[in-house]
């Protein structure tokens, strides 16, 4: 058994669907989880960016005594390499959420023709198709960057009927209808929030797959098997942002369902970039 918390970061709120789900089925655990919003998003920057941000990210979760870290932001898992993580020489174990989020997708696809909709880093890196190949060479994996939506999200542009976002997704996910793709990945963790919207303009008919979450689901077997879970009923999770507070706890309703300003306090980015 061990107390100590799960570390969970993301540039903004978008981690927020990993930590649901973390919730849901480990209650016991603390998590604290880190939204470097002041340098929100990842997505458009370079991969020399994202990984010295990335590197920033993990060392700051570091200061809490973290037992684990879960990478939630598809950018940063799709960017940082085996060997960027060995770099950083981690004593404790550290997961992304590529691989858990494409393992689920080949779970639900019965056709092969997987889709992952994700910022314009992770779908330029190819790391969806590589952790594809790797689990099943045969299944066709159709990539469309969705650039928009994370500052859609952040700004809370989210309700179903919402005109902009919805004019927003129907061009993002054309070319999936196109190629009738049976299982979508919403490879970057912002999206999930919009998870009914897409299914209803999808029309029911597509897997959808929750990269935080299933990457949440993966970090519950981890702690299981190296014997790292709490042993405790009810955990507790702090949040910490690099930009105004008001603005995250207000979106991170959109996620939680609940309030959370009173867990939530802001850490100057340039204490984080020191790091």
């Amino acid at each position: 058994m061990d107390n100590r918390p799960i570390g969970v970061f993301d540039s903004g709120v978008g981690g927020l669907t990993s930590v649901r789900e973390l919730h849901r089925i480990l209650p016991g655990e603390d998590i604290v989880y880190f939204g470097d919003t002041g340098r929100v998003p990842y997505g458009s920057r370079s991969k020399t960016t994202i990984k010295k941000y990335a590197k920033q990210d993990i060392n700051y979760l570091r200061t809490f005594n973290v037992k684990a870290i879960l990478a939630a932001c598809g950018t940063v898992s799709s960017n940082l390499s085996d060997k960027d993580v060995e770099e950083l020489a981690l004593d404790i174990p550290f997961m992304g959420v590529v691989m858990p989020a494409t393992r689920a997708a080949c779970a639900l696809s019965q056709e092969g023709r997987i889709g992952v909709m994700a910022t314009t880093s992770t779908i330029r890196s190819g790391a969806y198709g590589k952790a594809l190949r790797s689990i099943q060479p045969t299944a066709r994996l159709i990539g469309n960057a969705a650039p928009l939506l994370v500052p859609l999200v952040e700004n809370g542009l989210t309700d179903m009927e919402n005109p902009v976002t919805r004019l927003m997704l129907q061009q993002y996910l054309e070319p999936f209808i196109r190629e009738e793709v049976d299982t979508l990945i919403l490879g970057c963790t912002h999206y999930p929030v919009l998870y009914d919207m897409i299914n209803d303009m999808l029309g029911y008919r597509v897997n959808l797959v929750d990269s935080g979450a299933a990457a949440a689901r993966e970090m519950q077997v981890m702690l299981c098997e190296q014997g790292l879970q709490a042993n405790r009923e009810q955990g507790t999770t702090v949040y910490r942002v690099t930009d105004t507070v008001d603005n995250f706890t207000a979106v991170a309703g959109n996620f939680l369902f609940k309030d959370i300003e009173a867990s939530t306090e802001y850490v100057d980015v340039d204490i984080v970039a020191s790091l």
